[in-house]
């Protein structure tokens, strides 16, 4: 299996957009394109990301319309993915596996979303579309839903009161939009407290609304070479070091919903290929679609033991400047959530900590990174690991 690179990334600005799905990944892909130092006609294939196009603008094939769009010839293959929220991810891990296996030396990936367009009520009849149909999303069921069961029964699972795992909660929030207040790109910019956290409109109790990730528009890309292709692109190629894909069983079939079997297997895969630990990880753009849901990922992902998460979380350890910076971008919380992009857009963060790039919000010394993208119920989930 060759090595493979990352040569260039690129991102729009998250947040309620004008431009179609299609001019978004353009932007974004472009910038990308430019950054590796190549024209649009070396890249060889383009893996798109888009989840809801159709009911966000009446269109499908967006990937063909996308490769042309950014000036592809006829001859370059494109192919649209969707794996709920994942689906950047799963578009990413593609490429690197069409890359390493010597079919392609050079692979544009990304996503884009333009969740915004659809307004609060279709969208959250979409999103349900991404749990199981017959016997979920059919009596009710939501994500904040899910991830207010997970919240409980994560409580009492671990004997926390209630209260104080939402006062830890709220800290996860707090952190997250305090790193958003250092990216340009992200949908928020505005520190909140925590006091606001807990005094929030309710939303699926226990869950406020400063508990959840906001829809958004927007769209990243990012450019996948071949070793000796990066270097010759680039100063500074970021590795691919390891990636791994886990698939979940729907909602009502898992044991325990505070334990995920896909994300552990594909942590587990990413890491063996990498040939690093969770120890090893400098920092991690991770899927905070809600509070909690950062807090089960740090143990799921085997960066601390079951249970001990939110005492790291109150002790600091996930800030920047902290034992494991959790996204330092502001995470889905503040930078915002377009679904087919946010996986992208978590490389792109990635990439730049490892190129030092990320000016404030920069994590010193950081030499391996990590991506952890949740779909579903944590029904589709990615982990990619990047190192210099």
């Amino acid at each position: 299996m060759r090595k493979v690179c990352v040569a260039g990334v690129g991102m729009t600005k998250f947040g309620v957009s004008e431009k179609s799905c299609i001019e978004l990944f353009a932007e974004a892909a472009l910038e990308a394109v430019n950054a590796s130092n190549i024209k649009v006609t070396d890249i060889q294939s383009v893996h798109f990301g888009n989840v809801f196009g159709d009911f966000e603008e009446g269109q499908a094939v967006m990937g063909s319309f996308a490769a042309r769009e950014i000036g592809c010839p006829p001859s370059t293959p494109a192919l649209r993915y969707e794996g709920a929220c994942a689906t950047a991810s799963v578009a990413i891990r593609d490429a690197f596996i069409a890359v390493a296996s010597g079919l392609y030396d050079v692979v544009l990936a990304g996503g884009t979303e333009r969740c915004m367009a659809m307004g609060t009520p279709l969208a959250t009849r979409t999103f349900a579309m991404c749990t199981e149909g017959k016997y979920e999303s059919y009596t009710g069921i939501t994500f904040p839903g899910v991830f207010a069961m997970m919240t409980h029964l994560y409580a009492k699972k671990y004997n926390i009161p209630l209260a104080k795992l939402k006062e830890r909660m709220a800290m996860v929030a707090v952190k997250n939009h305090y790193h958003g207040t250092m990216n340009p790109l992200a949908q928020f910019q505005k520190e909140i407290t925590a006091a606001s956290v807990l005094k929030g409109f309710m939303v699926c109790d226990p869950l406020q609304l400063l508990d959840c990730c906001p829809f958004t528009d927007g769209a990243a890309a990012i450019v996948i070479a071949s070793e000796e292709k990066a270097k010759k692109m680039v100063e500074k190629p970021v590795y691919i070091l390891g990636a791994g894909q886990g698939s979940g069983a729907p909602l009502f079939r898992q044991k325990d919903i505070t334990v995920h079997e896909a994300r552990i297997a594909a942590s587990k895969k990413a890491y063996e290929m990498a040939g690093v630990g969770p120890k090893d990880i400098d920092v991690a753009e991770v899927h905070d679609c809600f509070t909690i849901a950062e807090i089960a990922l740090m143990e799921n992902l085997g960066f601390y033991d079951f249970g001990t998460a939110s005492e790291a979380v109150e002790r600091g350890e996930s800030k920047i400047g902290g034992k494991l910076p959790l996204n330092p971008s502001g995470g889905l919380k503040a930078k915002g959530h377009p679904i087919g992009a946010t996986g992208a857009a978590q490389a792109y963060e990635i990439v730049k900590q490892l190129r030092g790039e990320c000016g404030a919000r920069q994590v010193e010394g950081a030499k391996i990174g990590m991506t952890d993208t949740l779909g579903g119920d944590a029904t589709t989930v990615v982990d990619i690991i990047y190192g210099i």
